[in-house]
């Protein structure tokens, strides 16, 4: 197995970009922690004057948050009660080799200038109140369906994808593809994006003085064939830089059963590390070392324009350092292997629970404070009156074992006008198949609307989506609701799904399994 991804590559050549994208920097896989390394960085030059800022402001490239089409794009994220707002940033790293200094650290001479893969996908989600933190990283060879996109640039339109390897997708019109493939997949709202580059995590590492990183036995990632990052270690803790940190982030061949699965997972510890490096290292006090670091840190970024300044990133900075370092968890999306077995796949059930906690806003470490059903959010859009809200209402009671219930839409339809919604009628030309008793709007006009029908039912508003497939308020009567007049809501498991590569921001006995055969 090579170090670089298999499968189809994007056309070569497209390597321009709104303002400038040929001669961008981007990230790698291992750029993923970048995001936070910087946002402390930016604090510490807080002070450093007007013209500074202006400087740092010309390094920072830009490019557009979705070019997806409108059908594909999650609804956007609603403020708690409070008036508090999460946030969904998507940081994202290629493989690109469009430079004579990432094309040294990043090797493959015959990529370079090539279009580049989006091998990092990971979002990062801070909750509303910035009490905690969530990281959910994604596989790169993840198959998954890319939707339309069109380059901003050129408006060349590429066709959408049902099965495609997801770092397929930035080369596809730029980022805001890899942004809009996010959303299609896990109806999460995603408010910015951020793209870095090699040369960014040497210096950033070597500017904080080193990573503590560990590995649980001597290992030198090389094989005689050539393959491997390079990297040797000596058994237990050991803090890199410069290329060694290069290293360690790219190694494949060494750790665990030397798949991509557990460099993510180094990639996670090493994550860990230099985020409690850069809140509490002392070299940080130096004004030069900032600004140093903030230079190198901002010439590798790319980013949307709603992070477009120096004072975007300073603002985002403030708001992720009051997230505790042990309220911070990584976790990568619950996967399995394809049916080819070369490629993996979203894992239906545990991946939607997944998405669904970071939909809702509920911390992966499971210490939040439960809410009660007053507490349950609504919208700001304002419900007509009932006799005035149109709904329909589907059968949704099938299932893999039982047949749908009778009669199910036109029992739950009765019920409605009975409560006032007379403009209600069952829909009876579709059976669906649905767990749990949704209601679905199309368009931000309806959504006060659904939500007041689902408030009448007894149904949570977690229950209450946007849809493209419907014209109006539907409510589909789901599998949890065949019989009676009185809807009962099952209780949600809010637990994150078991997994080996689940780090806590605050964990700092983490170290790495090395493969047998990778030691020395």
């Amino acid at each position: 197995m090579s170090l670089t991804p298999q499968g189809p590559r994007p056309p070569a050549g497209h390597g321009r970009g709104r303002r400038g994208r040929g001669d961008r920097r981007r990230g790698r896989r291992f750029l993923r922690w970048a995001a936070i390394g910087l946002a402390v960085v930016i604090v510490g030059t807080a002070g450093a004057g007007y013209l500074y800022y202006r400087h740092l402001n010309g390094n920072l490239k830009k490019d557009d948050l979705n070019i997806g089409d409108e059908k594909d794009r999650a609804a956007k994220t609603e403020a708690n009660a409070a008036g508090q707002t999460p946030l969904n940033i998507l940081l994202i790293g290629s493989d690109a080799r469009d430079n004579a200094e990432n094309q040294k650290l990043g090797g493959a001479k015959e990529t370079y200038n090539a279009a580049p893969r989006a091998d990092v996908q990971m979002l990062l989600h801070l909750s509303a109140d910035r009490s905690n933190m969530s990281v959910v990283s994604m596989p790169r060879d993840t198959l998954v369906g890319i939707p339309k996109c069109t380059d901003p640039d050129d408006d060349k339109a590429y066709p959408a994808l049902t099965s495609a390897m997801t770092n397929q997708s930035l080369g596809r019109g730029g980022p805001g593809c890899t942004v809009a493939t996010w959303e299609k997949l896990t109806d999460i709202h995603i408010d910015h994006f951020i793209m870095v580059d090699f040369a960014g995590v040497v210096s950033m590492a070597d500017a904080i003085g080193g990573v503590p990183v560990c590995v649980d036995a001597n290992i030198y990632s090389h094989t005689s064939s050539g393959k491997g990052s390079g990297l040797k270690l000596k058994k237990g803790t050991t803090p890199i830089k410069g290329e060694q940190a290069l290293q360690w982030l790219r190694t494949r061949y060494g750790f665990e059963d030397s798949t991509d699965i557990a460099r993510a997972k180094a990639q996670h510890q090493y994550m860990n590390s230099m985020v409690r490096q850069l809140r509490e290292n002392a070299t940080l006090s130096s004004p030069n070392k900032l600004r140093k670091l903030a230079e190198t840190a901002t010439e590798a970024l790319t980013v949307d324009d709603g992070l477009g300044s120096v004072t975007k990133l300073y603002d985002l900075s403030n708001e992720l350092r009051k997230v505790p370092t042990k309220r911070i968890t990584m976790t990568t999306m619950p996967w399995q292997y394809a049916s080819d077995g070369n490629r993996v796949v979203p894992k239906p059930e545990e991946a939607e629970k997944v998405f669904r906690l970071v939909r809702e806003d509920i911390a992966l470490d499971g210490k939040d404070k439960k809410k009660t059903a007053t507490e349950d959010e609504t919208s700001d859009d304002p419900a007509a009156a009932d006799d005035k809200i149109a709904v329909q209402v589907q059968n949704g009671t099938r299932t893999s074992t039982e047949a749908a219930a009778s009669g199910r839409a036109t029992d739950v339809t009765e019920l409605l006008v009975g409560k006032g919604f007379t403009a209600s009628k069952a829909d009876s030309s579709v059976i669906l198949s649905e767990d749990k008793t949704l209601v679905r709007y199309p368009s931000a006009d309806l959504e006060g609307d659904a939500q007041r029908v689902a408030k009448s039912l007894g149904i949570p508003m977690s229950s209450v989506k946007k849809s493209t497939e419907v014209s109006g308020v539907t409510l589909v009567v789901g599998a949890d609701w065949r019989s009676g007049t009185k809807y009962k809501a099952a209780k949600e498991d809010d637990s994150l799904p078991e997994s080996d590569d689940t780090f806590n921001g605050a964990d700092t006995k983490a170290c790495m399994h090395v493969d047998p055969d990778y030691t020395w």
